[in-house]
């Protein structure tokens, strides 16, 4: 399975949308550096409220273009790094992956993928009726999160528009994934 990097962006403010970047640079077990989530622990406001020593599962948030496209076409003003994400990627399905999953991005940056976006409030504060529009139901009537993937940095390196995307996926039992 590959794909590739559409754009990279980081914002070292709590803000919700991130600008697009040249590069990123990953960190093993902190992140995006110079991004406001950059931390071994919860840097997310209302996760430290909860518990300041949890450790940081959230550290890079990856999201599908074709996400994008579809609501574009719906009529919705996004494009990549405005709901948030660090890496938008094309060409793999992000939320079929199970959790484990490594993708590397780029020559030397390795990610694992720990869970689901919980799509929160704010994406209604950005543009009314997207948090719904990143939500659906399965056929068993089940919530799906469609606001892209978080995961941990556990190699570093440099990440770029345009980089290939390979993924690896865990060996053993597949794990679906969760909101973490």
């Amino acid at each position: 399975m590959t794909g590739v990097v559409v754009a990279v962006a980081a914002d070292a403010r709590h803000d919700f949308s991130k600008p697009t970047a040249d590069v990123i640079r990953l960190r093993t077990g902190l992140g995006v550096e110079g991004d406001a989530h950059f931390g071994a622990t919860v840097q997310h406001r209302s996760r430290v409220r909860r518990d300041p020593s949890a450790p940081n599962l959230r550290q890079v948030h990856l999201l599908q273009a074709e996400l994008l496209d579809e609501l574009v076409g719906r009529g919705y003003e996004v494009a990549p790094g405005v709901v948030g994400e660090n890496v938008t990627t094309r060409g793999i399905d992000l939320l079929a992956l199970p959790a484990g999953s490594r993708l590397r991005l780029g020559a030397d940056a390795i990610v694992e993928v720990t869970g689901l976006r919980n799509p929160c409030v704010q994406l209604d504060r950005y543009q009314r009726g997207l948090q719904r529009a990143v939500l659906d139901r399965d056929e068993g009537g089940n919530l799906v999160r469609r606001a892209g993937v978080m995961a941990v940095v556990t190699a570093d390196g440099a990440v770029r528009a345009g980089d290939p995307i390979t993924v690896q996926l865990p060996a053993g039992p597949r794990r679906v994934l969760e909101p973490v």
